[in-house]
């Protein structure tokens, strides 16, 4: 797994999107226990916070300690660093394992290996994530396009095409759920887009590659707005959600 977010992890849990009740709900349909749930790869804790109210105990692992630092303090919450495949949990233990918008940098073996170990026999394990921004101002969509497909082509690391693929592509050895198509809905300031472009991988690579910023374009559309125009801007959920074999009978 790697670790890319170290770095300006506060920008990191301010600037990137939340998650929201119709996705939990989703999930938790399939989750009839609530005592542990295990959230991997958990960052700052944008969704460990979803999960806290409905668990007795909830355990955020992540490579990086600095992004965990910035996960807000809850009683019922344990935030470890740790990689994927090392969650520290007994054997059959969880209720539930989520990663939110992190399975891509995984050793999917090895971390599959880890979720069977730790679920229980009707336990259930969640993948979410949430692919390319779109806006609804049709200039401004195109310039994130141009950001994202022809900037910052070759920046990115080669996990990312998991995302572009939806989450479709990633090996899932779970019996999967039927799904509801959902999406993350915004309006957002030209400065808050800017802080988000900059939480972005390819956005880190392409700086430390050309010594500049890529954002020049975005900025100066920002500027030509009126000073506190909002867009609208909408993001694709992706999530997988898959029950042991026990879960099923």
């Amino acid at each position: 797994m790697k670790d890319l977010f170290s770095d300006n992890s506060q920008l990191y849990q301010q600037a990137r999107p939340d998650y929201s009740a119709e996705i939990l709900e989703a999930v938790l349909k399939y989750v009839p226990e609530r005592q542990l749930a295990w959230d991997c790869g958990a960052g700052s804790g944008q969704f460990t916070q979803w999960l806290a109210p409905h668990f007795q105990q909830v355990l955020a692992t992540d490579l990086s300690a600095a992004q965990l630092a910035q996960a807000p303090q809850l009683q019922n919450v344990i935030c470890r660093a740790a990689a994927a495949e090392h969650s520290g949990l007994a054997d059959h233990s969880a209720d539930l394992v989520t990663v939110a918008q992190a399975i891509h940098w995984f050793n999917f073996d090895a971390f599959y290996a880890e979720v069977r170990r730790v679920l229980k026999p009707k336990g259930c394990l969640a993948v979410i994530g949430y692919g390319l921004i779109e806006a609804q101002d049709p200039q401004l969509n195109q310039l994130i396009q141009l950001l994202y497909f022809d900037t910052l082509k070759g920046c990115w690391d080669a996990e990312r095409h998991y995302v572009d693929e939806l989450y479709q592509t990633i090996p899932f050895p779970f019996a999967e759920q039927q799904m509801p198509a959902l999406s993350l809905q915004y309006r957002w300031s030209g400065p808050q887009l800017l802080n988000y472009f900059n939480t972005w991988s390819g956005f880190k690579h392409y700086v430390k590659q050309h010594n500049q910023s890529p954002l020049a374009p975005l900025e100066a559309y920002f500027a030509a707005q009126p000073i506190a125009s909002s867009y609208a801007v909408q993001f694709p959920v992706l999530l997988r959600v898959g029950l042991c074999a026990a879960a099923q009978s």
